[in-house]
This record gives structure tokens, sequence and C-alpha cells, in this order.
């Protein structure tokens, strides 16, 4: 069984409270979802983030494939981080913290996340060349698509690393 886990740091020029408040709110996921993703959110999503809330989505995670995705929010401290697990979906195990840290000229916000593919010895052959792939090609749109939205710190640069544990 191999697991990966992909690390994302950006800082953005923005308030703790604004930064918490975009992500913490479900519907704001599709902004920062590239649209060949086909992303949809399926279940209601009108209230404010909990430990326990259901989430479920659309996806076309490559092309030609469409699958429902279902996640539960099962940790998470106001304003700090929130961590979301895959319940059913395209992995055998997805596992994915988001953290936000107030620094000088804005706040950090890192993602970990730990995730195994199916399928065994096939799964592990496709990591390099459709699922690292596909990964790097959404947080690169992800961080693309968070400048457009709130700038950018000069001379802050962003990490996305994506390794095998």
């Amino acid at each position: 069984m191999r697991l990966y886990q992909l690390s994302a740091v950006q800082t953005l020029p923005i308030s703790k409270q604004e930064a918490w408040d975009f992500l913490k709110n479900p519907k704001n996921l599709k902004e920062i979802t590239p649209d060949h993703m086909g992303f949809h959110i399926l279940s209601e999503v009108d209230r404010p983030m909990f430990p326990g809330q259901i989430i479920q989505y659309k996806v076309n995670p490559f092309p030609g494939i469409s699958t429902k995705w279902v996640t539960e929010i099962t940790h998470m401290e106001e304003g700090r981080y929130f961590v979301d697990e895959q319940r059913f979906g395209p992995y055998a195990l997805w596992h994915h913290k988001h953290f936000i840290e107030e620094i000088e000229d804005g706040v950090r916000m890192e993602d970990i996340i730990d995730y195994k593919l199916p399928f065994g010895l096939l799964g592990q052959l496709t990591h390099p060349i459709l699922v690292e792939k596909q990964l790097r090609s959404i947080f690169q749109y992800r961080e693309q698509k968070l400048i457009e939205l709130f700038g950018k710190i000069d001379g802050e640069t962003s990490t996305l690393e994506i390794k095998a544990i």
C-alpha cells in the first residue's frame, strides 16, 4: 500500500478573517477548481461549515470519467484549520488538511493531502502520468485564481510538492 502526500503553501495579502470566510464556504471551491473538472456541488451547503458536515460533489477527474465525490468535514477550529475526508469517491484514501496562519503582510495558507489510489499496483503506475499531473494542474490553477481574487505578497513564493510517504 503506497501513500502519497501533497503539500501546497501560498501566501495572500488578506486578513486571516477574509481567508477563513472564503475557505469555509464550500461554494467557493467551484471558483478555484478548473472548469475542465466539471465540478458541481450536489448537496445543500447553505449552513456555515461544521464538523460532521457531508458535502456531495460531481467531478470529472479525467476526460470522459464522471464520478460522485462525498466528503465529510471531520475537524475544524474556527479561523485556524479544517479537515475534509473522502467518504466516497475516486481515491482509496483522501485526508485533506487546510491551515491558515497570520503572517506579517497577510496570511499563509497550507494544504496537506494524504491520499492513496485504488487498484493496487495499477493505481501506483498511473500516479506519475495521470494523478500527480492532474493534482499539480489543479493546485497551480487554484494558486493563480487566488492571486487573481486577492493579489500576491511581493517577494513571496508558493510551494507545491507531491511525494510518496
